[in-house]
């Protein structure tokens, strides 16, 4: 199930929980975030390579980019398997913001996206059938937990792909990680 937490950020102990799909799509879009479900148009193997997912998916893609021209469209799937899984996540926890927007649909598993927004912090934990769209210069970070487990297909407005420039803030040490919000929250 998805969640939205809503949190002030300097009071990350205080916050509003939400599960209802449409109350979730409501508050993120107040703050121009993207957040729709897919669904297949087939049946995908737990292998199925990098194409057929395309393939299944390609009918949401190809709405999407009408509005969007997407540059670039792939997989990434990342479990404890690999092995950099941890500097992987390292990677993403700090505050970032992007020249491009950042679009993530989520075919398996779960990560967390915290989104800073006018004095709150938006915990959006997205899972199998969610598509968040983060805006350009949204101050953000992403948790995909200690035993990551997911599978995503990102798609770019710019050929360079994920490019983050850190805000330097600390802010996301004061929030709680993957595993305490699903702790907590789910």
């Amino acid at each position: 199930m998805s969640i939205l937490t809503i949190f002030s950020d300097t009071q990350p102990t205080k916050a509003e929980t939400f599960r209802d799909y449409p109350v979730i799509k409501e508050h993120l879009a107040a703050i121009d975030v993207e957040f729709e479900r897919w669904n297949a148009s087939s049946v995908l193997a737990a292998d199925a390579d990098q194409a057929s997912i395309l393939a299944a998916y390609q009918k949401s893609i190809d709405k999407l980019n009408q509005r969007y021209n997407f540059q670039s469209v792939d997989v990434v799937s990342l479990t404890t398997a690999h092995p950099d899984h941890q500097a992987l996540r390292q990677k993403f926890l700090s505050e970032h913001i992007h020249e491009d927007f950042e679009v993530r649909f989520f075919i398996d598993g779960k990560g967390l996206f915290f989104l800073h927004v006018n004095n709150k912090v938006y915990a959006v934990l997205c899972e199998a059938g969610d598509l968040i769209s983060v805006p350009n210069q949204t101050p953000h970070w992403f948790d995909m937990g200690e035993h990551p487990d997911f599978k995503c297909i990102r798609l770019f407005t710019v050929a360079d792909g994920w490019v983050a420039e850190f805000t330097g803030s600390g802010i996301s040490d004061n929030f709680p990680n993957f595993d305490q919000y699903l702790a907590q929250y789910a």
